[in-house]
């Protein structure tokens, strides 16, 4: 009977599905989205997913080495203590492979598939003002109507490949980390240039390596990363995490980032010399982000951070045998942790390899690609295969490869000419009923990103079950909640030193001709909880609600 009432609901007239609300996407936000309004709610919620399958960004990154930079036991959803008991992660830092099955995990465990339409490309999305309804066309000529539309397309799956001259002209094969085929590459035999070194390319690379003839790394900005130390995890420790997980959901919830630590309450200047070179050294050791919790001020103080950069630019020095590598390698242009921080596996020791060449072609920059590789200013470099490890068109470029537009015909991409502006991230002045999750404004990709984005699905879904109680079917952020949200997002991105990275793709650096703004709020997730709480206790402050 409930699904003839379903099916009752969707029928329209012409050719339009109708849906209480429609997500864009089925990864961490989809998946947790329907199964809120739906299960929760009672509401006919339908996912649009233009992959084959579920799982979002770890749907597609499966190039070589991809793998979580969080931990496992916080990688997950905390909102279910029976899936939190019935799911068991293998490593410390679960793999693509292994996130995509957990993911598949959920999906069933909720029965969520029969909601989620697969190979459906969302193109566009338009709003009628009058009828106070969201038409959403895909590729496929497929038409949808609600009055919620709810974008989880992440905020890195957007693939950035450079626009590099001749690129059509090469004969070999080349491939973007986040498109990469899913039957895999063969690397035997063949010589690979790999442009890129970050997160990505710092995964990559030491995978690439081990196969290849021989690699060659084209570096424009150097990185710095930590080991992850990554390792089976024990019974026992598996067994801690069920048996404490309110306590770790604590922790998550109560500080900056997300993660299952607190950072440590000292100061750099509180401890002597060889104090604190313990302290790096063991946070060394123990591997991963923890590293960057060992003091409070490294994200505030300059003088602080620099002795965490310079401990690392010694590790780098002393693994690397080649010095001109090693120089390269350790010849950083911004403090450690303003770029997103990446954690490796034998990221510096790839290059003590015999078949790893390292390029700086911020001295000798890249001129063209040609049919046999790649020519720089001063080079030819034969290759069989390019790799690019060029990151994505991060935060807004997914949401503005669809053609939105709100009231009065406003486009997105018009809204956010000059860079975006949104209110908490969750909400653009204009756009009426249509929520963002971890958009630009909100902590998303400076947290561990499952946290944030549970928070963001619970605060969706209760303001539309409020709505609901109320007989309010509209709200949209005001024009002026708007503009003092970036302004607050500008003033706690200015409380830190994430602004001195200027090559950093928080600020869109990567994708030219994008504006140079600080797109993530860098205020901390505890204190965006706090706000987002308040603005709801308020009655939806900064909102209209109708």
């Amino acid at each position: 009977m409930a699904e003839d009432m379903a099916a009752a609901d969707r029928a329209v007239s012409g050719n339009v599905e109708r849906f209480d609300a429609l997500i864009i996407g089925a990864g961490f936000t989809g998946l947790y989205q329907l199964h809120s309004l739906r299960d929760r709610l009672g509401l006919n919620a339908q996912v649009l997913e233009v992959a084959d399958g579920v799982g979002g960004t770890w749907y597609w990154n499966r190039y070589p080495g991809a793998r979580c930079d969080s931990e496992s036991h916080s990688y997950c959803y905390y909102f279910s203590k029976e899936l939190l008991n019935e799911w068991e992660w293998s490593e410390r830092y679960p793999g693509q492979e292994e996130i995509r099955s957990y993911l598949n995990f959920v999906a069933d465990r909720f029965d969520l598939r029969k909601d989620i339409r697969l190979g459906d490309r969302v193109v566009s999305a338009r709003f009628d003002d009058a009828a106070t309804l969201w038409h959403v066309t895909t590729e496929a000529g497929k038409r949808y109507a609600a009055p919620f539309l709810i974008t989880g397309v992440g905020c890195l799956s957007s693939a950035n490949v450079p626009d590099i001259p001749g690129l059509e002209d090469f004969k070999g094969d080349w491939y973007h980390t986040g498109e990469w085929p899913h039957e895999g590459v063969d690397f035997s035999g063949k010589r690979v240039g790999q442009i890129g070194t970050g997160s990505t390319g710092i995964q990559a690379a030491p995978v690439i390596a081990a196969s290849a003839d021989h690699l060659t790394v084209f570096q424009r900005t150097a990185n710095y990363s930590i080991p992850a130390r990554n390792h089976p995890l024990s019974d026992a420790f598996k067994q801690y995490a069920r048996e404490h997980s309110d306590e770790i959901h604590k922790v998550m919830i109560s500080n900056p980032n997300g993660h299952p630590f607190s950072i440590e309450d000292r100061l750099v200047a509180s401890v002597s010399e060889e104090e604190r070179q313990a302290i790096y050294e063991e946070a060394w050791e123990k591997g991963g982000l923890r590293f960057r919790a060992v003091f409070k001020d490294l994200m505030v103080d300059k003088a602080a951070n620099d002795t965490a950069s310079d401990f690392i630019k010694s590790k780098i020095r002393e693994i690397v045998k080649d010095p001109k590598t090693a120089a390269l390698l350790s010849t950083l242009d911004h403090p450690f942790g303003t770029k997103r921080p990446p954690v490796d596996t034998e990221y510096f020791e790839t290059f003590n390899r015999d078949n790893v060449t390292l390029i700086d072609i911020k001295s000798d920059p890249i001129k063209r690609i040609t049919e046999t590789g790649i020519e720089t200013e001063n080079a030819r470099y034969d290759l069989d295969i390019i790799v690019f490890a060029t990151g994505f068109d991060a935060i807004t470029g997914p949401l503005l490869r669809i053609d939105i537009a709100g009231k009065d015909e406003l486009s997105l991409k018009d809204a956010w000419a000059a860079g975006p502006k949104t209110y908490l991230g969750l909400q653009v002045a204009g756009f009426p009923n249509l929520f963002t999750v971890t958009g630009p404004g909100s902590p998303s990709v400076l947290t561990n990103m499952p946290v944030s984005i549970e928070q963001h699905v619970d605060w969706i879904t209760d303001c539309i079950a409020k709505m609901r109680a109320n007989g309010q079917t509209r709200i949209e952020a005001t024009e002026k909640a708007a503009e003092d949200w970036v302004i607050e997002t500008n003033r706690a991105a200015e409380a830190t030193l994430l602004p001195l990275a200027n090559s950093s793709w928080y600020l869109g650096a990567n994708v030219p001709g994008k504006p140079r703004v600080f797109m993530p709020y860098a205020g901390g997730l505890q204190n965006y909880r706090a706000r987002c709480d308040a603005v709801a206790d308020a009655g939806y402050e900064g909102f209209v609600l109708s």
